[in-house]
């Protein structure tokens, strides 16, 4: 990273790599601690407030990371290829309207829907950002050795592995939540009142409109396929964020993709614990520790884009003599 540093502050520009940098880090540590705090003081981690903060920390690097992809779409000089960054740039502008949309349900409704509109961002932005990566990939000539196809090999099938048990946990029943044997007076007691006029639903906060709860109803029949398309791009980011750091190994512009595919990285983590999470008792709510890794992926992403525009912008022969020394080192 240190080495980032010094090479980004050979860029004149404004919001260059150092800056985003230095700026990432101390994020990523605001965000930790916000985070922690909320596993250590549970009343904290339970207020809306924690929640929105969440949300905040979470969405704020990818709409930056979005805006330094965009910078590096109109930059004619960008070493990657424009296309790539336009892909990569509206993969993650998609994921900032998923969180937007997803954190307004949960956030202003108090709804937790299994599918919502948020999810045709959410897989926007698989397909975008995987094409944009495997642009990057196809542009680049990869002959990858033994060893390298074996680490490759390995990466794929502990990928695979856990998302597929993941996917296939059964969620665990609450001991307060099962059955009690029943009674004819309990039985008595349970029976259904009659339901109120479904015009609205009234909420503690505030009344929910009668087209929120029509459409997750609609969306639920879609709930199967959607989740194992999220499963299968989980995996197919892992892979290609593998490939990316085997084929821009040792380049000139390979500190900008270790960050992307670290970003991918991180991204996997976090979508593994989200969905971990709906296995468990309790009922799964926003802001779990391990979910720091979806403000990890946004930094790393913002970080990637700026090293990628640093290294563009340096004139050419300094580049060429740079790639120069890696080869003789």
């Amino acid at each position: 990273m240190s080495s980032a540093v010094e090479k980004s502050q050979e860029s004149g520009t404004y919001l260059n790599g150092q800056k985003v940098i230095y700026v990432g880090i101390a994020w990523a540590i605001l965000s930790l601690f916000l985070f922690i705090g909320g596993i250590v003081a549970p009343e904290f981690g339970d207020s809306q407030a924690y929640l929105i903060a969440t949300y905040v920390a979470e969405s704020l690097p990818f709409i930056c990371a979005a805006l330094l992809c965009y910078r590096n779409w109109k930059s004619p000089k960008i070493v990657s290829g424009r296309n790539v960054w336009l892909f990569v740039g509206l993969g993650i502008l998609s994921y900032f309207i998923a969180d937007l949309i997803f954190g307004f349900w949960e956030v202003y409704w108090g709804l937790d829907p299994e599918v919502s509109p948020a999810d045709f961002f959410y897989m926007s932005f698989y397909i975008l950002l995987g094409g944009g990566m495997v642009l990057a990939v196809l542009s680049r000539r990869l002959n990858l050795e033994g060893w390298q196809w074996g680490t490759l090999s390995v990466i794929a099938v502990i990928g695979m592995t856990l998302a597929v048990w993941v996917a296939l946990a059964k969620p665990a029943v609450s001991a307060d939540l099962e059955p009690a044997i029943a009674t004819p007076a309990a039985i008595e007691q349970t029976v259904p009142a009659p339901e109120p006029p479904k015009t609205e639903i009234e909420s503690p906060a505030r009344q929910i409109p009668a087209w929120v709860p029509a459409t997750e109803e609609f969306l639920l029949q879609f709930s199967t396929p959607i989740n194992v398309f999220y499963i299968l791009c989980d995996v197919a980011l892992l892979i290609i964020a593998a490939m990316l750091l085997l084929a821009f190994w040792g380049g000139a512009v390979s500190l900008s993709w270790r960050m992307i595919a670290a970003a991918a990285l991180a991204k996997y983590v976090a979508d593994m614990w989200f969905k971990y999470a709906g296995t468990l008792p309790t009922e799964y709510v926003s802001g779990g520790l391990l979910e720091v890794f979806f403000v990890f992926s946004g930094i790393l992403f913002a970080i990637g884009a700026a090293l990628e525009y640093d290294i563009s912008s340096r004139p050419r022969k300094r580049r060429r003599k740079a790639s120069d020394r890696t080869e003789v080192a």
